[in-house]
């Protein structure tokens, strides 16, 4: 009962019951990426009229989070190209890294040097700093 109420009400948890019967009745499995998250599309690549192109959308494995889609799958998800990674020979480039989630809103959030919630209070003022003044 709780994993119904989980599929009506919540969006940030894999796929609502709305989503999953989209899916189940216009989308074709495209395919899935390393962490588990599956990417479709309109069946048969069908061009919706109101769009003017094909629907492309993923249902997360878990949490919903938009950084959570890999560089290769990328691409394909924004329309830049029209071949998923699963029909074509994608080599990770050296410089992609894998992916870091976001962090943002939780203690492991990034704090840069001089914020507030790094040690509690702010440090003390240098002097090194000339406040701007009108007509000067």
């Amino acid at each position: 009962m709780k994993q119904f109420f989980l599929k009506l009400f919540t969006w940030w948890n894999s796929q609502t019951f709305g989503t999953q019967l989209w899916t189940w009745r216009f989308g074709e499995l495209v395919g899935q990426d390393s962490q588990g998250n599956r990417y479709y599309r309109t069946r048969g690549g069908k061009i919706d009229p109101t769009l003017g192109f094909e629907r492309r959308w993923v249902v997360y494995n878990g949490y919903t989070e938009a950084s959570r889609i890999p560089p290769e799958w990328h691409g394909w998800i924004h329309h830049i190209v029209d071949i998923p990674p699963t029909k074509e020979n994608y080599k990770p480039r050296e410089w992609q890294k894998p992916h870091v989630p976001n962090m943002t809103g939780t203690p492991a959030a990034y704090r840069p040097p001089g914020s507030t919630l790094v040690s509690g209070h702010r440090p003390k003022a240098t002097g090194d700093y000339q406040p701007w003044t009108p007509g000067k």
